[in-house]
Formats: C-alpha cells, sequence, structure tokens
C-alpha cells in the first residue's frame, strides 16, 4: 500500500506557461521524491504596462510518501 502527499507550488516563466510548468516540477524534484503527477490549478500572465512580461502557473504535485 503507498500513501501521497499533495504540495502547491508557483512557478513563473518569462518564455511560456510550458517553460513554467517545467521550471516548477524541476525545481520540485530537488526536494521531492516520489513525484507521480500534477494538476495545473491556474494559470495567470503577468502584465507590465500592457504588456504580458511573464507566465505564472499554480501547480498541485503529488508525491508518494516514503516508508517511516
Amino acid at each position: 500500500m503507498s500513501v501521497a502527499s499533495v504540495t502547491e507550488i508557483s512557478a513563473t516563466s518569462a518564455e511560456s506557461f510550458e517553460d513554467a510548468m517545467l521550471e516548477g516540477l524541476a525545481r520540485a524534484e530537488q526536494t521531492l521524491r516520489g513525484i507521480e503527477g500534477a494538476w495545473v490549478k491556474d494559470m495567470n500572465v503577468l502584465i507590465d504596462n500592457g504588456s504580458i512580461t511573464g507566465y505564472k502557473v499554480n501547480m498541485l504535485v503529488t508525491f508518494v510518501m516514503e516508508e517511516a
């Protein structure tokens, strides 16, 4: 039997939503082991003077908890 936990992370990119997701997951993998999936909760653009300056995603990342 396995037990999983979910944590919420935010990531931004100047390039795209996809890049923000990839950057966020790459960073999460440095701390969390056993990542099984992620759900993109929402996506936003960052705007400065009427121009898009960044892409932000909020994700729920699911990872399997290790045995005690």
